[in-house]
């Protein structure tokens, strides 16, 4: 008689709803929203223009184009089926620009292939010139390079006294030439 009761009390704590883990829940979106403010809503943006082509040989070509002026457009196709490669080479070109934050239109165009990813665009960082001080050193290191491999060519006992050579550049010394 107290098995039947025991299992009854039982199933009746275990079907009681679990309000405190709702509870924590509404608690943790509140300290949510108080650290990092109410969540912002996004604007929808359209989809103007949208078209996507796909050939039985692996070519494809797609575009879009959205209400904030972003415009898409990429087509590839696959090369050079051989042993190296089975599965061919994929080669993708493509455009996309967009407006930035101050109103300028940006513009990139883009090559992947076997020799990798390259983009060409005006609005990408270039590098800036060497200091005329730093390329008069590098010139410098490479007439020291070139005269070395000179010896090396023109002198048998250069390479009779590399490992010398080498030891005093390990530790940091000079040698006379």
């Amino acid at each position: 008689m107290k098995f039947p009761i025991f299992a009854a009390l039982l199933l009746i704590a275990s079907a009681r709803p679990q309000h405190s883990n709702n509870n924590n829940y509404n608690q943790q979106q509140q300290n949510h929203e108080k650290h990092l403010g109410p969540q912002e809503t996004t604007t929808w943006i359209p989809i103007l223009k949208y078209n996507k082509e796909q050939g039985e040989d692996g070519s494809y070509k797609h575009e879009y184009q959205t209400g904030n002026n972003i415009v898409h457009e990429e087509s590839g196709y696959l090369k050079d089926f051989s042993e190296a490669h089975p599965n061919g080479i994929l080669v993708q070109q493509g455009a996309y620009s967009y407006e930035a934050p101050d109103g300028q239109i940006i513009h990139v165009q883009y090559t992947a292939d076997e020799r990798g990813f390259r983009v060409v665009s005006d609005h990408l960082p270039t590098e800036p010139p060497i200091p005329v001080g730093i390329q008069k050193g590098l010139e410098e290191i490479y007439a020291g390079i070139k005269r070395r491999e000179q010896e090396l060519k023109s002198n048998p006992k250069y390479a009779e006294t590399a490992a010398q050579r080498a030891e005093l550049d390990y530790h940091g010394q000079y040698y006379q030439q």
